[in-house]
């Protein structure tokens, strides 16, 4: 099982590089959460004599997150160090896609 994160790891117990080999993925936390989020658009405007400049318009509205927490198991193949991580991934996804009701 590769993963680009252990690539340029080095092992928290001995300190060698290019040794560490992921072990296991689990899914840990998966959740859909809506949040007010400050979108930030830009429309085009023509002014005088051909002039183009953008105006910015900001707005908070909601969106709808898929939240997931992985934890990643890794060994040191030099050491036998075990030790594992938790990592977020977060995704946009549409409201008709959501877990929720």
């Amino acid at each position: 099982m590769a993963d680009f994160r252990a690539i340029f790891r080095s092992c928290p117990s001995c300190g060698k590089r290019f040794e560490i080999r992921l072990v296991g993925k689990k899914l840990v936390k998966d959740q859909i959460v809506r949040r007010e989020a400050h979108i930030i658009t830009g429309l085009p405007s023509y002014g005088v004599y051909g002039a183009y400049s953008v105006t910015t318009v900001s707005e908070d509205r909601p969106v709808v997150l898929d939240e997931k927490d992985f934890q990643y198991a890794y060994e040191c193949k030099h050491c036998g160090h075990k030790w594992a991580e938790i990592v977020e991934e977060t995704s946009r996804t549409k409201p008709s896609q959501s877990k929720e009701g």
